[in-house]
């Protein structure tokens, strides 16, 4: 059965339209039919791969001078091949390199001949002149072949796998026999768990010939290695080839040329939207080869990703990578998503959040409260949509009892958001151009610092679809784009709030200004588009903070990576204040990254009827108490000591630590804090007094419960986060945390050259300091 299907592919052409197929037999053709299944569909599946061939352009293999091997990269390509293939996998490796590692060898040999000749005949000048020979590159080919060969089995041997050489030419695939008989041989190297290593016969082939094959007949022949590796991808049944070059992937034009854009998708049909440009400065395949190679191994129901293997940076686990399912180089897919790819959708949304920024503050304003009643008119049709998330979660039973009540809506939290977003609306009014400062650097000079949008904001927020709009209105009121990647949990609410969100923005033209991500697309890879996004601000747990902090790229990372808040109790509190607000910032939503974490006492307090009634007041809560070092002490049955005092648990569950003042209290912080949100509850002002000025956390408070950090309860209509970088924006980040600053410079001619830098820090020393902002109406000269 197998000789009969490889004897079809190679002698059934496919005809496509408006093109005519020769009858060559040398050559091999498009197989009718997919021989072992579909190739994935999607990035995420690669992990599945179980065959994988690697192609070695002869780019990512040879140096730069041409002339030998590039050792580093090919140590780092066989290090993941085998770790590869140590995880059970079936690798295999087309690769280039013979002639290169042959010329260098050849090119010595020649050198040392003749320096011996003029050794020799030292007397003649004939021979003092004479140059290197063009060296042919089939006997480079054969006098490299071995040493590369050996050169892979040495690194291979140091991660204890086994190579074996197969060489092959164009007509071991035009003899039925022959080509059963390499089948066969590759089946049973992979069976011994061997990785073969492949490459064309080199010292053997004919001339080049001018590529027929791109000439109006769709049909592949072998005569390099990119065609080669898609042969034997398909008869091998491999899941997925990865072609490696000097090249990120596939462009829509020539890479380096201007507007050249990196195609991270690439579909059969898309060709025409191609331009290419020349072939790779070594080999004799181009571009235009690997992916007519690459369209033929799809069709044969291979994956297929085109990647560089010569970027010193990625290098070391570009193969790794790929399987992983990571956004590297140019993936083929069969299967074109009904939807926009993720990078259409950001500059969708980039052109049309430029326009949201020129609208009026008015029209920015309407669009807030058109959405805000969208919330209350089409409330049924939203919790509609919020049930059939609760049911599916609560039937997939995943969730924690905290994140379903995050997931939850009602009419009076829809009632909430809309009276938020109509605060919202009324700050849109004095936001974007915004004129901060305003300066005469000289006669008809004048500089203005303006606010501005950020650009592009990525939002990456769990199961809380009241996000959704609280972000939107945020974003529409500053002016910026914005892309929105909620949690599969609620799915069906993100859509609807999403739908209605738009809805709104259509009323004046900017309907695409806030796009919402639902393709498969992993975090991970919307953090790699640091050329699209200017900004990315997660909201949920403290381990998706943290893990976005770790993918973004270049992108900055507004947020926070834990919420271990402090409540300190110092020796001159109220009783009644401390109940109160150590049971609200402990017990009203312990899961909020704004609850207590740890309760600091002053020792003084200790064994007093206060103590008591805190405990007591815990227990009732069936709040879990872990001691601290120094509490624990004290206690001659105490609760169980804590392990780190940098925990934030997110639960009915709190540390309680003993400090002797309030500036330890304010060391401890300083040492075991997050930078959040802190208290001190006291009756003393200077003691407070000292506590808010010394404590550098983002939300100092005195007297209130660590639950007021947040945006609602500050007055900002909502919050895109809460941050806890030393940046802009701190705390609960709402409409002001999303502006950024520009500088506008109206002159009438003026030249750096008119002052010298001196010169010009001395006029505005006497004339007008830049501190000084000039009044709104300008001189009229």
């Amino acid at each position: 059965m197998l000789l009969q299907r490889l004897t079809l592919c190679s002698r059934i052409p496919l005809v496509y339209p408006g093109h005519v197929c020769k009858n060559n037999t040398s050559l091999f053709t498009v197989p009718q039919g997919r021989a072992h299944g579909s190739s994935f569909a999607h990035r995420g599946e690669l992990r599945r791969a179980k065959r994988i061939v690697v192609k070695l352009g002869s780019a990512v293999v040879t140096r730069g001078d041409e002339c030998g091997l590039a050792l580093g990269r090919l140590a780092s390509i066989v290090e993941q091949v085998a770790m590869l293939q140590n995880q059970g996998r079936e690798m295999m490796i087309v690769t280039s390199g013979a002639v290169a590692f042959g010329k260098q060898r050849l090119r010595h040999e020649i050198l040392l001949s003749q320096s011996v000749r003029q050794a020799l005949h030292s007397g003649h000048n004939q021979l003092k002149d004479m140059s290197m020979p063009v060296l042919e590159a089939r006997a480079c080919a054969a006098a490299g072949q071995s040493g590369l060969m050996a050169l892979y089995e040495a690194m291979f041997t140091q991660y204890s796998t086994c190579t074996a050489q197969v060489l092959v030419t164009n007509l071991d695939f035009h003899d039925d026999q022959k080509r059963q008989n390499l089948n066969s041989t590759l089946q049973e190297l992979l069976r011994m768990n061997i990785v073969p290593i492949i490459n064309t016969n080199d010292a053997v082939v004919p001339p080049p010939e001018p590529n027929s094959d791109l000439l109006g007949v769709n049909v592949i022949s072998i005569k390099d290695n990119d065609s080669l590796a898609a042969r034997l991808a398909v008869e091998m049944k491999a899941d997925l080839l990865i072609a490696l070059s000097d090249v990120e992937g596939l462009y829509n034009s020539p890479p380096g040329t201007d507007d050249a854009k990196l195609i991270d998708i690439f579909y059969p049909g898309d060709q025409q939207s191609i331009t290419y440009g020349t072939k790779s400065r070594v080999g004799i395949g181009g571009m235009e080869a690997k992916v007519k190679a690459a369209l033929w191994a799809l069709q044969g129901g291979t994956s297929v990703v085109i990647a560089n293997g010569t970027h010193p940076k990625v290098t070391g686990h570009v193969i790794t990578d790929i399987v992983e399912g990571k956004k590297v180089g140019t993936f083929f897919s069969e299967i074109k998503p009904a939807g926009p790819t993720v990078e259409h959708q950001t500059e969708m949304a980039r052109n049309s959040g430029r326009t949201l920024a020129s609208l009026h503050p008015d029209q920015r304003s309407e669009i807030i409260c058109h959405l805000a009643e969208l919330l209350t008119e089409r409330k049924e049709e939203i919790l509609a949509a919020n049930k059939m998330d609760i049911d599916q979660a609560v039937n997939a039973g995943h969730l924690p009892p905290a994140m379903l009540k995050r997931l939850s809506l009602s009419s009076a939290k829809l009632n909430s958001l809309a009276i938020g977003l109509r605060q919202i609306a009324v700050a849109a009014q004095d936001s974007v151009g915004r004129v901060l400062r305003r300066t005469r650097v000289a006669h008809n000079l004048e500089l203005e610092q303006i606010a501005v949008p950020i650009g592009v904001l990525l939002v990456i927020f769990e199961a809380r679809p009241d996000c959704l709009p609280q972000v939107s209105a945020l974003a529409i009121a500053s002016g910026n784009a914005l892309l929105l990647k909620g949690g599969k949990e609620a799915s069906n609410t993100n859509r609807v709030l999403h739908q209605l969100t738009q809805e709104a923005l259509s009323m004046h033209g900017v309907r695409e200004a806030v796009q919402l991500v639902s393709t498969r697309e992993d975090v991970e890879d919307l953090c790699r588009l640091d050329k699209m996004i200017d900004l990315i601000i997660p909201r949920g747990s403290s381990q998706l903070v943290r893990n976005i902090q770790r993918a973004a790229k270049g992108i900055p990372v507004l947020g926070h990576s834990e919420g271990i808040c402090h409540v300190y109790v110092d020796a001159e509190a109220s009783i009644d204040k401390v109940i109160k607000i150590v049971r609200d910032s402990k017990c009203d939503y312990p899961a909020a990254c704004n609850a207590m974490e740890t309760l600091l006492i002053h020792r003084e307090i200790l064994r007093t009827p206060l103590f008591d009634q805190i405990i007591d007041m815990l227990r009732t809560e069936r709040v879990k108490i872990h001691a601290g070092p120094q509490f624990a002490s004290f206690l001659t049955f105490s609760p169980s000591v804590v392990k780190s005092m940098r925990t934030e648990y997110g639960d009915l569950e709190c540390c309680i630590e003993v400090v002797d003042s309030m500036q330890e209290a304010v060391d401890h912080i300083h040492k075991y804090g997050s930078s959040h949100t802190d208290v001190i509850i006291t009756e003393n002002e200077n003691t407070a007094e000292q506590f808010l000025q010394q404590l550098d956390s983002a939300c100092v408070f005195w007297n209130a419960s660590s639950r007021f950090a947040d945006g609602y309860r500050f007055g900002l209509g909502a919050e895109v986060g809460i941050s806890t970088a030393r940046i802009h924006a701190r705390g609960p980040v709402g409409l002001e945390g999303l502006l950024t600053t520009k500088w506008v410079l109206r002159g009438a001619g003026h030249t750096a050259a008119d002052f010298s830098e001196q010169g010009t820090m001395k006029y505005l020393h006497e004339n007008l300091p830049v501190e000084q902002p000039l009044a709104v109406q300008r001189d009229s000269n």
